[in-house]
């Protein structure tokens, strides 16, 4: 596998019984790159985190990060993965910093690089004066930075959110879609975003549409265009889920 290839699916299949949940999914995301993965609800974007994040065991097909099998070198494959949950996963008795700290130990760091790391993230999104506060004190769209920061923390090279800006006001959206995709274009971090919110896909993005889980559409925000013969992402969803919305 090409070293700029952080996430390769091939073959992907998974059931529950008698229903099938995805079907022979196929896709890779190079390392800078963001992909938005679009679907209705029931889709397969749930079943598709839970493989990709080992929850779920991978039955059929391949699952690779940087090239570590997800199901023969998990270790050293999810050690390439931070993950954003849909919803929150912060305790919110501890402070900022006790959170993070955490994440740092599970992570084996020093509390020497504990530090330096969890003042770098937390300075990038303008939460570091805060890393005393209690998580329960923060609003929705400062907590979501504290679990961007702590997903972070280890230096992945593919970050995995799940629909992180549900519930969050318009100015919180923007701040955290602006934020990530500058850090997959500066730091090169490989992005697979789950949403349903079209004005949050870039001119630039990747995009993925995944609907009775089976891939739909998958390529550059042009091509989805040009595949779907439509003059907008939406449209193009549309079209290829037969009006079903995200």
């Amino acid at each position: 596998m090409s070293d700029a290839i952080a996430l390769a699916i091939e073959g992907l299949s998974f059931s529950y019984g008698n229903q099938k949940a995805l079907d022979d999914i196929n896709f890779k995301i190079q390392l800078g790159e963001c992909t938005i993965l679009l679907g209705p609800n029931g889709a397969g974007k749930s079943t598709l985190f839970s493989l990709i994040t080992h929850l779920y065991d991978t039955r059929q097909g391949r699952i690779q990060l940087c090239g570590f099998d997800i199901k023969k070198q998990s270790c050293l494959a999810l050690a390439k993965l931070g993950v954003v949950f849909q919803q929150t996963t912060l305790d919110m008795d501890l402070t900022v910093d006790q959170n993070l700290r955490y994440h740092t130990a599970l992570h084996g760091m020093s509390r020497k690089l504990a530090t330096e790391r969890i003042q770098q993230e937390l300075e990038r999104l303008n939460m570091y004066e805060r890393r005393f506060e209690k998580v329960r004190q923060l609003n929705g769209g400062h907590k979501r930075r504290v679990e961007i920061a702590r997903a972070l923390l280890h230096k992945p090279s593919l970050l995995l959110l799940d629909e992180p800006t549900v519930g969050l006001d318009v100015a919180s959206r923007k701040n955290i879609v602006d934020y990530v995709h500058r850090l997959a274009a500066e730091e090169k971090i490989a992005v697979l975003w789950a949403s349903h919110l079209m004005d949050e896909i870039y001119a630039n993005d990747h995009v993925i549409v995944l609907h009775k889980g089976q891939i739909k559409a998958n390529g550059t925000v042009n091509e989805v265009l040009q595949q779907t013969d439509t003059a907008s992402i939406n449209e193009a969803f549309h079209n290829l889920t037969r009006g079903q919305t995200a």
